[in-house]
């Protein structure tokens, strides 16, 4: 009798936001390279209310990989990561799988290297979350500056390097770990980095977008990076604070040595100390203020009840639409909310 590995039950995640062509694009490439590993996944896709509908007859029905096809609808749009956190929860909820992968339906992270991210996972039995590594995007000139801009302020921030985003691979015994998770509502990537799962990368190239053109604009990109540093907020604010007392102590033996300077040589203070002074107290007053601020808005947070993915991912869930039903029989247990269509 083989062994039972990842290998008979794989589910492939994916969100999508009224991107139904490039995702329809995606699904045949997808079915492809599995078919040609020999492998065979069932497939989520999340619809993050979507303002357009799943078109008529889509995704079609000739299938050599893919058992079954389903769609997660939304109550509202969230956001990706959100998206992802909601599904998350609902597959360790309600599906029986032995490892699910993350990644988006524009084609950007490229089908064939599902397997080389299964493969990787298999090498470490199972025991590891499995991340995609960007050697090389595919965005405009501009993108990638203010992206290279954000990882090294994160860098600086977090001491955390960026190097990964959603595409991925998570075995269910940590997907059970990770859906208690708080964080898991902001960032995906970034909840995995707090909750210390263990974790390990490949590098891959990030792929051209199939169809179409992102919804996402540079103000929500910004938030995407500022989703990402709240996750480590705790850990933001101690740096902060850290610098601040390096500052003010700087700051404050400044001030000490110009005062002493003034007060016990006989030598004439130029006319710009007492500007100077008031300058480095101005200063020295806001980043302690700033920092105290800070402080109180991170202990503040603390004091608030926290969404807890597999606790409240239902609030957000419509229904989950049978696409495409399996060959092999049904892979989920009945589930609120979840209903065949």
């Amino acid at each position: 009798m083989p062994e039972h590995t990842v290998r008979d039950k794989l589910l492939v995640l994916i969100p999508i936001y009224n991107d139904w062509a490039a995702a329809g694009l995606l699904l045949p490439r997808l079915d492809r390279v599995l078919a040609d590993a020999g492998l065979t996944a069932d497939l989520l896709l999340i619809d993050d209310g979507s303002t357009k509908g799943v078109p008529a007859h889509w995704p079609g029905n000739d299938w050599r990989a893919l058992n079954c096809i389903e769609v997660l609808s939304l109550r509202r749009n969230v956001g990706h990561q959100r998206a992802i956190a909601i599904a998350l929860a609902f597959v360790e909820r309600h599906r029986s799988t032995d490892a699910v992968v993350v990644m988006d339906g524009d084609g950007e992270d490229a089908p064939a290297d599902v397997p080389r991210l299964l493969a990787c996972l298999e090498e470490h039995t199972r025991s590891t979350v499995v991340f995609a590594e960007r050697t090389r995007r595919s965005e405009s000139t501009a993108f990638q500056v203010f992206y290279t801009l954000y990882r090294w302020a994160h860098r600086l921030l977090t001491g955390i390097p960026v190097r990964v985003g959603n595409f991925s691979i998570i075995p269910f015994q940590l997907l059970r770990r990770l859906v208690v998770v708080s964080e898991l509502w902001n960032h995906y990537a970034a909840a995995v980095f707090k909750a210390r799962l263990p974790r390990v990368s490949i590098p891959t190239e990030r792929a051209p977008r199939l169809a179409g053109k992102s919804s996402m604009n540079f103000v929500d990109l910004v938030m995407h990076g500022l989703s990402a540093l709240s996750v480590h907020a705790e850990l933001v604010g101690v740096r902060l604070v850290v610098v601040t007392a390096i500052v003010a102590s700087a700051m404050a033996a400044a001030l000490l040595a110009t005062v002493g300077f003034s007060v016990f040589t006989p030598l004439t203070m130029p006319a710009w100390t007492s500007t100077a002074v008031a300058v480095l107290l101005i200063v020295l007053f806001q980043v302690l203020a700033f920092t105290s601020l800070f402080a109180f808005l991170v202990l503040h947070a603390r004091s608030h009840p926290t969404f807890i993915p597999v606790r409240d991912y239902e609030h957000f869930v419509d229904q989950c639409q049978t696409l495409v039903a399996s060959s092999h029989g049904p892979s989920a247990s009945n589930a609120p909310h979840a209903s065949a269509g």
